[in-house]
């Protein structure tokens, strides 16, 4: 059962079942060349939100092996598509000005697109100097996602884009990535099964 908290933003609602802290393993599977790299990994991510429309999103995943060696961490936002009006805030620290749109559920309900679901848009950021922008949709406690931009610092690896699969099944958070990196087209790379821990 997905719980909504009372303080939740309206235009956050179609994303509630992401909310909290999971976590997992998963399997890492992905060739470029002549390496191919498979293990095992631990995961821990956190969905938040702090009153505006938006969750906040962070990851880290380590090794399963006898030092859970650090293997990756990520970080961003994750919103519903939508034209920014007057009273949401920015940008930069600009504050809205006037009421914020979407504060009841039948004003969301307006947001969805011809196929019953919610476009969304997610930035996340790596420290290895990579950002990606997703665009996608929230179908009930599925959501799928396909960069639309991948940014890269001058000194970080190849990466050109990715996709990304979310789904609560069972109670627990299943997710997939595919990525086109180190000089592969779009190919499956890790997937994990997380359950909440809070």
């Amino acid at each position: 059962m997905i719980e909504i908290p009372t303080d939740l933003p309206a235009e956050l609602v179609p994303l509630s079942w992401l909310i909290g802290v999971w976590e997992g393993t998963g399997v890492l599977d992905y060739a470029a060349g002549e390496e191919h790299t498979q293990l095992e990994f631990g995961q821990r991510v956190s969905f938040s939100h702090d009153g505006l429309g938006y969750l906040n999103y962070s990851a880290t995943s380590w090794v399963l092996d006898e030092e859970n060696t650090p293997l990756a961490a990520e970080t961003g936002y994750w919103r519903l598509r939508r034209k920014l009006i007057e009273g949401d805030a920015g940008p930069a620290m600009l504050p809205g000005v006037g009421a914020r749109p979407f504060g009841t559920a039948q004003s969301v309900e307006a947001l969805r697109n011809s196929h019953g679901a919610f476009d969304i848009d997610v930035s996340i950021i790596h420290p290895d100097g990579v950002s990606e922008l997703y665009v996608g949709q929230v179908a009930g406690p599925r959501i799928d996602l396909a960069t639309d931009a991948v940014l890269r610092t001058a000194g970080a690896k190849e990466y050109t884009a990715a996709t990304r699969l979310y789904g609560l099944v069972d109670g627990h958070l299943l997710w997939a990535w595919d990525i086109a990196a180190l000089g592969q087209e779009l190919r499956t790379h890790a997937s994990a099964r997380l359950a909440k821990v809070d």
